[in-house]
């Protein structure tokens, strides 16, 4: 089973490569990035193109670091109170026991 996996993300990443090798050869075109205060230098579409997919990738793991942090403070919390009443229950439990002996 585990080699089935291996396979299929193997294959996965050949046809994400080979995408990105035919994306980057039919986007040969140099442009030059005008940001309103700064001129960047001409470059091909594809390397712009993909600089802003990474950007935007970075940007929206930044957006979401605040929930995720909050989630895992919460799925703590959640587990520590789930053990403090397991232990409780357990303590009941044993105690009950002990009376009706």
């Amino acid at each position: 089973m585990r080699w089935i996996k291996g396979l299929i993300l193997a294959v996965i990443l050949l046809v994400v490569l080979l995408v990105g090798i035919l994306f980057a050869v039919n986007n040969q075109q140099t442009i030059g990035l005008n940001l309103i205060w700064i001129e960047l230098p001409p470059v091909s579409l594809s390397v712009w193109l993909l600089a802003s997919l990474a950007s935007g990738v970075i940007v929206g793991m930044l957006a979401m670091l605040g929930v995720y942090t909050r989630l895992k403070a919460r799925l703590a919390r959640a587990q520590r109170h789930s053990k403090q009443q397991q232990k409780e229950l357990d303590r009941l439990r044993t105690q009950e026991l002990k009376e009706l002996t």
